[in-house]
């Protein structure tokens, strides 16, 4: 994919172009919006609004890491719904379908090359880090989801957020901390394998 050369045609006002670099990026941009927002609904309508923010101001963009610009929209787009609902969401620890009732596999955990067993442990992990991600304030989680879980590297999520380098690193290291506490909490409900690293890497 000539990234650049999609993103000058789509400036032209070539949906197909646009079309091609949402199908590159609807991923970690629906993934960051879900670790954001703790709601797989939520996460889907930032994820559009992000994506139609991006069309509309697509001419806007001057060069540099377009995905960085793009997670900037939808960390926007997190953002202004945390501000209408003025409260933090929240995801139980066992998730449930539309009907209420318990997800013992849910689909975004689903991994043909595991055994029962590890798929026990994998979601135990993951709804401890999603309840401990949800605990923390939304400046502090958008830096942890992005650096993280996404991977970007510090000046991508200064770039991201519009912040200044030093303000990432020590959101960073303030939100780290918070985790670090908050999954003590839960450290008996961790898989083992989970634990020894920890223990071997504090």
């Amino acid at each position: 994919m000539d990234e650049q050369l999609l993103i000058q045609s789509a400036q032209k006002g070539d949906l197909d172009s646009f079309n091609h670099l949402v199908l590159a990026y609807q991923e970690i941009l629906f993934n960051t919006a879900l670790r954001i927002m703790g709601d797989e609904e939520l996460a889907a309508d930032a994820t559009q609004e992000a994506f139609i923010s991006a069309f509309r101001n697509l001419n806007a963009y001057r060069g540099g890491s377009y995905r960085a610009w793009l997670l900037r929209t939808v960390t926007n787009a997190c953002y202004d719904e945390l501000r209408r609902q003025k409260r933090r969401p929240t995801t139980p620890l066992e998730p449930v379908n539309n009907e209420d009732e318990e997800i013992e596999s849910p689909h975004w955990l689903a991994d043909p090359d595991i055994s029962p067993e590890q798929k026990v442990e994998q979601a135990e992990l993951e709804h401890v880090i999603q309840h401990c991600l949800e605990r923390l304030p939304p400046d502090y989680r958008s830096v942890v989801v992005l650096a993280d879980i996404q991977g970007l590297d510090y000046n991508e999520v200064a770039a991201s957020l519009r912040k200044p380098l030093g303000t990432i690193k020590s959101r960073l290291a303030r939100a780290r901390l918070r985790l670090r506490e908050c999954l003590q909490d839960f450290w008996e409900l961790l898989p083992a394998a989970f634990r020894l690293e920890r223990e071997s890497n504090p």
